[in-house]
């Protein structure tokens, strides 16, 4: 049985993971909380506080964080002050609800969304990705996208998991902000047809939803959100390595830690609001793994051994 340590709990549905500054941050979506928490899940605070729904996290170089705000399709900024502002607005540009992004070395963002209305269970569609400058300007980059999910992304290269086709794809990332050379980076099985989500969702061998940053080995943990597990894959699409969980599903993972060799995994029965909103049993658990999260360079792009 794989062993865990829990770093947070009691909370309604994680989302976001991403390591900064010593400390893990995550948002707790149906809470509207965006929160930090040192490895060993002390000194847990709230950092912000989002009405419209936070998902998505990244950071500016300068620090300031950045925040998905799925209902009204912004990203908010927090200002050193405290202070929320919109950095985005994406209402014009997003199909259904944003959700999860990538922020680069840079400071450019890149943001998927659902593409039809899926909480309400409107008939699939694929979706567009979004960039947004870091002046906040912002423009659809890809079009056709099976739910553009968990991302990352090191200024040259875009990784970005497609749920509903069971696949994770990769870009070229241009000077200019463009994206070039489409390409399927990792595919697990055939992709369901059909316009209903759910079948859909339930037909893939691996659903990825959230990415952590690569690993110095240029390995991609990927969070399996119908399948109580975490992957470890290789570009092409080998599994490397697998974390199971008991009870709840993997919908976001994140590696870090002082020495970059901590996985942590937020985890939820499900993750329909209807479902969560008034409970508090999704937790961000943690375990070590063998290979440390690799080095990040503006310059450079993602330094592996």
């Amino acid at each position: 049985m794989t062993q865990f340590d829990v770093v947070l709990d009691e909370r309604s549905f994680l989302e976001g993971a991403r390591w900064r500054a010593g400390r893990v941050w995550v948002s707790d979506c149906y809470a509207n909380e965006v929160l930090s928490v040192r490895e060993d899940g002390t000194d847990a605070r709230v950092e912000a506080t989002i009405e419209g729904q936070p998902s998505g996290l990244g950071f500016l170089p300068d620090g300031r964080l950045l925040v998905a705000s799925m209902l009204d399709n912004r990203i908010v900024r927090r200002e050193p002050d405290g202070t929320l502002v919109t950095h985005a607005d994406l209402s014009g540009l997003a199909v259904g609800e944003i959700n999860d992004m990538a922020v680069d070395p840079q400071g450019t963002c890149w943001v998927g969304c659902f593409g039809f209305d899926l909480t309400h269970g409107a008939p699939y569609e694929p979706a567009p990705l979004i960039r947004v400058a870091t002046d906040g300007t912002a423009a659809v980059v890809a079009q056709g996208l099976s739910c553009p999910n968990g991302a990352i992304c090191d200024g040259k290269v875009l990784v970005v998991a497609e749920t509903f086709a069971g696949r994770m794809s990769a870009f070229d990332v241009t000077g200019g902000g463009s994206l070039t050379g489409r390409r399927v980076w990792a595919e697990f099985g055939d992709e369901p047809v059909g316009d209903d989500a759910l079948t859909r969702l339930n037909g893939v061998a691996v659903a990825p939803d959230g990415l952590a940053d690569r690993d110095a080995e240029g390995a991609i943990w990927v969070a399996d959100a119908t399948h109580h597990r975490a992957l470890r894959v290789g570009e092409g699409g080998e599994v490397l390595g697998e974390v199971a969980v008991d009870d709840g599903q993997v919908y976001d993972v994140t590696l870090g830690g002082a020495d970059g060799r901590t996985l942590f995994l937020a985890v939820s029965p499900s993750y329909l609001k209807s479902e969560r909103a008034d409970t508090r049993d999704s937790v961000l658990l943690s375990r070590r793994v063998d290979v440390p999260l690799a080095q990040v360079s503006p310059n450079r792009g993602i330094e592996v051994r």
